[in-house]
């Protein structure tokens, strides 16, 4: 006799317009799933039954007193049937008889598997078993059946979303590095300009204050000459001479401190110009950390610390431009995250940048604690290394074992309210930001990574903790 229990909802498969809903995260629940059961203890004729009212149906369940026990595909029951005296010895007799004839290794997935991961693995299975449908687990009880061919069709359709999007982010990086390398020429040619005007002040001004000095002396000379004069003791008081005499001195110490600090700037910016550089230079990374916060300074001086904490660095080739733009990367995003807490009472936002040379680093570092591994043994220290290198007595050997084991280390942290778990996993992933619209394209942290990682074979750690601060050490190999 037949159970009435068995389970019989026939699921359609999805349409092209369902399947082009799917993302690269799309799991096999979204999937269509078939829920066909049979009892071993039921006759054979009953899966005849339902393949031939469900054409589309992959297989069945097979369970045992309610328990999943295994699965029967069509392929290998019309295999079975169709033998000489199939129908009769599996028609008729209870489903347990054909189990054991057609019984195959199942692969089994939860169903919050990846489609991607589910389609690699199923590739993998010998040719024998590469069209048997798989078997998903829905819950500890429930399991049902997919069909390879849709998991397929899912899997391509993935795969073109996904070449889409990464033609997407290619397009969108290669604009972005055309817009910078125009930045950079157009900075660059606004720093020629400023420079040479600048120059001239700044040159002068010398001369202007020696002059005025002059002027000052020659005048205390006629004064003594002529004597008292009621006419020059009048013009003296209207032109308020002795006020004219201090503040003389105070406008030129003013000019000359703002025309220093103009040639700081436009220096500043042709630093940070060097965007398009096509070869390594040797650069100050000091010098570069300054350039930032100067031209950052009109964000930065509204209730901000900042706190310099400089080791004694080698100078670095690297593309002084392009870790200019990695600097203010990352200073722009903890301005931004300080903003969010500057107003609490008691507060002093602060951003803290510290440079050393470690001898040893552990790779990439997302989500987990900063490893700073210092190794010990025969090799030089890092200030031996650093004293070799700068008086020129680092032999090539000793270089390239130095290349290997020496990193310049540069740390920027903020004591802002950190970054929560589930977004540091994503946090250099290109187009991701949890800015607002119009506020964040998503690009910063991803170029940033990708200048530090490729154009420069060093390292790029994340160090966040909810509530404390967050920090980003950026290793780069030195010689």
């Amino acid at each position: 006799m037949l159970n009435t229990s068995c389970v019989e909802r026939p699921v359609q498969p999805l349409s092209e317009a369902d399947l082009g809903e799917l993302c690269l995260d799309s799991t096999l629940q979204e999937l269509s799933l078939y829920d066909f059961q049979v009892e071993a203890t039921d006759w054979g004729i009953r899966i005849s039954q339902m393949l031939e009212a469900n054409p589309l149906l992959p297989g069945v369940i097979v369970t045992h007193q309610g328990e999943f026990a295994g699965m029967i595909s069509r392929r290998r029951f019309l295999e079975f049937i169709s033998r000489p005296f199939g129908r009769e010895l599996f028609l008729k007799r209870p489903v347990r008889a054909l189990y054991r004839f057609a019984e195959t290794e199942s692969l089994i997935f939860p169903s919050n598997t990846l489609i991607v991961d589910a389609a690699r693995k199923s590739l993998l299975r010998s040719k024998e078993l590469l069209y048997e449908p798989i078997v998903v687990q829905v819950s500890p009880q429930t399991y049902s059946l997919l069909d390879v061919h849709e998991l397929l069709v899912a899997q391509s359709n993935i795969h073109e979303l996904a070449t889409k999007l990464l033609r997407q982010q290619t397009q969108s990086q290669l604009i972005q590095t055309e817009k910078l390398a125009s930045l950079g020429q157009m900075v660059a040619g606004v720093a020629h300009e400023i420079r040479n005007p600048v120059t001239c002040i700044s040159g002068n001004i010398g001369f202007l204050s020696n002059y005025s000095k002059d002027i000052m002396e020659l005048l205390s000379a006629y004064e003594e000459i002529v004597g008292d004069s009621e006419k020059i003791d009048k013009l003296k008081k209207h032109i308020e001479f002795d006020f004219l005499q201090e503040d003389w001195v105070e406008i030129l110490k003013s000019m000359k401190v703002s025309s220093q600090r103009l040639t700081e700037l436009v220096t500043s910016l042709h630093t940070f110009s060097h965007m398009d550089e096509a070869h390594l230079k040797q650069a100050n990374i000091h010098e570069c950390i300054d350039s930032t916060l100067l031209i950052m300074k009109n964000r930065l001086k509204y209730g901000f610390k900042v706190v310099k904490n400089y080791g004694d660095l080698p100078l670095v080739k690297c593309y002084s431009g392009q870790l200019s733009q990695v600097f203010m990367n990352i200073i722009s995003n903890a301005i931004d995250a300080l903003e969010e807490v500057k107003a609490e009472k008691e507060f002093m936002p602060a951003i803290t940048i510290e440079t050393e040379v470690i001898e040893s680093c552990d790779g990439d570092c997302v989500n987990s604690e900063l490893i700073q591994n210092y190794v010990r043994g025969d090799r030089p220290n890092a200030k031996q290394l650093l004293s070799a290198s700068q008086n020129g007595d680092l032999c090539p050997e000793s270089a390239e074992k130095n290349q290997n084991n020496a990193w310049i280390a540069i740390r920027i942290a903020d004591n802002g309210p950190g970054i929560p778990p589930e977004i540091q996993r994503r946090i250099f992933e290109t187009f991701f930001t949890t800015k607002p619209a119009g506020k964040g394209t998503g690009l910063g942290l991803a170029i940033t990574h990708q200048i530090v990682t490729e154009k420069h074979k060093g390292k790029l750690n994340l160090h966040s903790t909810p509530g404390t601060g967050t920090e980003f050490e950026i290793l780069l190999p030195w010689i």
